[in-house]
């Protein structure tokens, strides 16, 4: 069926995890798909060895379950650099080609060099502390970073947006902000539905801030931040001294070359409720979504950031905002987080 689409040419088939390692060391492809569930050694161990010893773009396989969704968390912090959720019926096996074929091709272009780096700092730690239970935040597992606002009463919230590669990305970023952060921040992936809620407690699991999935009248506070729900609207409702988040248009057909969430749409909400008093930041990403609503953001005295290219898995979104100037500042992904406090 890959090879159907016509610019394919699968070269192996591995039967578990530890003929994926071998297969991979033998045949040298261009790109790995791999199940997150398989027999002797499973995905994520396998994963782990392929990026040690061969590595390459993998795009996982992933069950749409609350257990599939944290492990395809795990992948993507073990070095996966995207996933496609496995059909639950027999009319989406269609539609589940056409995304894990795009997103081959894709992959095909990315380069071993950034394979190689394209781990979470905190990847190596195989057995992360579970999800936080409701209620107050609990003490981070390191130092947080120490912060003194400037009081500058300029930026009122912070929007990234992000793509292919973003899950990582996030975790050098939000992880590298203290929990005395002192405006609200909303995360904007592009992620498939069902998947967003597990981002959100991965990025919780590890952060001094508090990561919540974000769901209608959620504040937008200091110290919090927000993951947009996969397959929804994110708009922002302001009320006397507070704003909060409503969702809308959950569970809708979403049209072809769209995103929802889609990161201009966010941005352009949030120039409504805040004005010209947010910082964008992209992130690494395919297409062009967020680079309008970043040019709207600097249109109307806000200020932007993006990654640049070196350190971006896929240099599409930040190239796109860059092209129409509506960047402030290019910065490496390993100096966004202090970026962002800088500009706070």
């Amino acid at each position: 069926m890959l090879e159907a689409e016509g610019y394919i040419r699968v070269i192996g088939q591995a039967v578990d995890g530890l003929d994926a390692v071998e297969q991979i060391k033998k045949l040298r492809p261009q790109v790995v798909t791999m199940d997150v569930e398989m027999p002797k050694l499973d995905g994520i161990a396998a994963l782990r060895r392929v990026m040690r010893e061969n590595p390459v773009p993998v795009i996982m396989l992933s069950a749409l379950t609350t257990e599939g969704a944290r492990a395809t968390m795990q992948a993507l912090a073990s070095g996966a650099l995207d996933f496609v959720p496995k059909p639950t019926k027999l009319g989406q096996l269609a539609p589940m080609l056409k995304e894990l074929a795009a997103k081959i091709r894709v992959a095909a272009g990315v380069s071993m060099r950034k394979v190689a780096s394209h781990t979470a700092p905190s990847a190596a730690n195989p057995h992360p502390k579970p999800a936080a239970p409701p209620g107050p935040k609990p003490a981070a597992s390191r130092p947080a970073p120490t912060f003194t606002a400037k009081k500058t009463g300029k930026i009122e919230i912070v929007v990234i947006g992000c793509s292919t590669g973003g899950p990582v990305a996030l975790q050098n970023i939000v992880p590298n902000l203290p929990a005395n952060f002192p405006v609200g921040i909303v995360v904007v992936q592009h992620i498939s539905a069902g998947f967003s809620q597990s981002l959100a407690e991965h990025l919780n699991r590890r952060s001094a801030l508090e990561v919540i999935h974000g769901s209608s009248g959620d504040e937008v506070r200091p110290g919090r931040v927000i993951v947009a729900p996969a397959g929804c609207e994110l708009h922002f409702v302001r009320s006397g001294g507070r704003v909060t988040v409503k969702t809308a248009k959950c569970g809708e057909p979403i049209p072809p070359a769209t995103f929802r969430p889609s990161v201009d749409q966010v941005l352009n909400a949030a120039t409504e409720a805040y004005g010209g008093s947010i910082l964008g930041v992209l992130l690494t990403g395919m297409g062009r979504d967020g680079a309008e609503g970043m040019l709207q953001v600097k249109k109307l005295g806000g200020r932007t950031i993006a990654q640049d290219e070196s350190s971006c898995v896929v240099f599409g979104m930040p190239r796109a905002a860059i092209e129409l100037v509506a960047v402030d500042k290019i910065v490496p992904l390993s100096k966004i987080a202090q970026e962002i406090i800088n500009m706070v």
